[in-house]
């Protein structure tokens, strides 16, 4: 569906104010789809983004202001996502045996369950929602991270 449609906006001022508007609708149906499919999990998007860097660590532990480094949503709350992680039994903290002021954060067993079995899922939902041949997803990215500059 085209951009116009989906906002009921006839035409924008100039293709770069579309652009962006276009990113932004195009995040907020992503975050949507993604949201439905950890809700099952009692998961949201951001909480899924620290379980993923901390499974990315290999049983290494890390700082919440590394995890916030790395985040995806630079705006989320690291330490108040990890204590809801540690709430569900899915992330342990634990005292730096170092630096006492500061506190490493490890991924748990059940952690590393969810992320399996939601695997499938994520890379189901990844096609359906970009429907690009390996070409174009390429090309996709390049433009992406040419944006970021």
């Amino acid at each position: 569906m085209k951009l116009e449609e989906a906002i009921k906006q006839k035409e924008f001022k100039d293709p770069y104010n579309k652009a962006v508007v276009n990113l932004l609708f195009t995040h907020g149906h992503i975050v949507a789809k993604q949201s439905a499919l950890f809700k099952p999990f009692g998961l949201s998007p951001e909480q899924y983004n620290v379980l993923r860097i901390l499974r990315g660590q290999n049983g290494n532990p890390i700082t919440v202001s590394s995890i916030q480094d790395r985040m995806l949503n630079k705006m989320s709350n690291a330490s108040r996502l990890v204590e809801k992680l540690k709430q569900k039994g899915l992330v342990i903290r634990e005292e730096c045996p170092t630096d006492r002021r500061q506190v490493d954060i490890s991924i748990t067993d059940k952690g590393l369950e969810v992320l399996g079995a939601l695997e499938n899922a994520i890379y189901s939902l990844n096609r359906e929602l970009v429907q690009l041949d390996e070409q174009e997803i390429n090309v996709l990215n390049e433009l992406l991270d040419k944006l970021r500059g």
